[in-house]
């Protein structure tokens, strides 16, 4: 069961990307050769008008082949004889069709469930935030500048961002209070606290506050993707710390297990949590300049603007392949990781 959920979700989210692609580029007039769910060799495939719709065997991946996409070709409808602006548009589509997936899924979980609001249940004694006077029913508003809008992006940006103070904004009665955070450590957790719980209560923000505090979703999980990429990027973390498919599907498995007992609405919104997470994900890793990755593409149309002169077709195939191959390569690797730590925790 736990197998075939991941699966479902995997492939409404790909679905959805490259639907974003295939909708603008039937828009724009090009010409759509086949529309692809996953990888590897084909399962069932049909022919309506002139696409060719398949379904592979490996839920991981899809695609949107074009007509002139990665080659030459002499047909008018090709993507390569369409004007930049639409093959931007085209390429756009994709990762932007992931943040409008993450936008709808919000409003439903916010909508229904509500959210966790960065307001303070209690302080720990002995700690800064007790020390700097910051009470229950305070609510925190902003730390070193960045807006606080739920509870966990507190803990979330002292973790990304570990210095030794903080200037941290704080609302009480309608007033705005500024104090100074030096985090303290705790042995416990062997982490770095401020001494504030939130509020094990959910709060309803009604229709117009639930699409503003599904935007600051969208934007919180954006910044965590952004901010992982960082940590990577400078070494703090390995790519052993990275989950890819098999560690996914776990991390589904454990939630979907966990939250049987409290039966199914928690299984529901905890799945939309998770979809959620990872639609924004690969949208924001589609947009990596990355040769392969939408992003990728999006660089060179982008060189192309300023310089005036269009990378020949060939040359751009030949680029998206050897990109195709190293992300393969990468997957692999992280896979093999993933099967290794089911080894080594079993």
């Amino acid at each position: 069961m736990n197998i075939i959920i991941a699966i479902l979700i995997f492939g409404f989210i790909i679905i959805f990307h490259e639907l974003g692609h295939f909708s603008v580029a039937k828009a724009c007039g090009v010409r759509v050769n086949e529309f692809t769910l996953g990888l590897g060799p084909t399962i069932v495939s049909f022919g309506k008008g002139e696409t060719k719709y398949c379904l592979k065997l490996l839920p991981f991946g899809g695609s949107c082949v074009m007509e002139g996409e990665d080659g030459e070709s002499d047909d008018e409808r090709a993507f390569n004889h369409k004007p930049l602006w639409q093959r931007f548009l085209i390429v756009f589509a994709g990762p932007f069709f992931n943040f409008l997936l993450a936008f709808i899924l919000s409003l439903i979980m916010i909508g229904s469930a509500g959210y966790y609001a960065p307001t303070v249940a209690e302080t720990t004694p002995g700690y800064p935030a007790e020390a700097a006077g910051i009470q229950a029913g305070d609510e925190i508003t902003a730390i070193n500048g960045y807006p606080i809008h739920f509870y966990n992006e507190i803990s979330i940006y002292t973790f990304f961002h570990k210095k030794k103070s903080y200037n941290v904004k704080y609302k009480r009665d309608g007033k705005t209070y500024k104090t100074k955070l030096t985090p303290k450590y705790d042995k416990e957790s062997e982490r770095y606290l401020l001494g504030v719980r939130g509020a094990s209560g959910r709060t309803h923000p009604g229709a117009g506050g639930t699409i503003a505090y599904s935007f600051h979703e969208i934007k919180y999980q954006i910044y965590v993707v952004l901010e992982s990429l960082k940590e990577l990027f400078l070494g703090h973390v390995s790519i052993n710390d990275m989950s890819g498919p098999v560690g996914i599907v776990k991390t589904i498995g454990d939630t979907y297990n966990q939250s049987l007992a409290d039966g199914a609405y928690y299984v529901v919104m905890n799945m939309i949590n998770i979809t959620i997470l990872l639609t924004a994900n690969l949208g924001v890793m589609n947009l990596l300049p990355f040769p392969a990755l939408d992003g990728g593409r999006l660089l060179i149309f982008i060189i192309e603007g300023i310089t005036r002169k269009k990378i020949p077709e060939k040359v751009e195939g030949y680029i998206n392949a050897v990109g195709f191959v190293l992300l393969m390569i990468l997957m692999v690797v992280i896979m093999g990781n993933d099967i290794r730590k089911l080894i080594v925790k079993s």
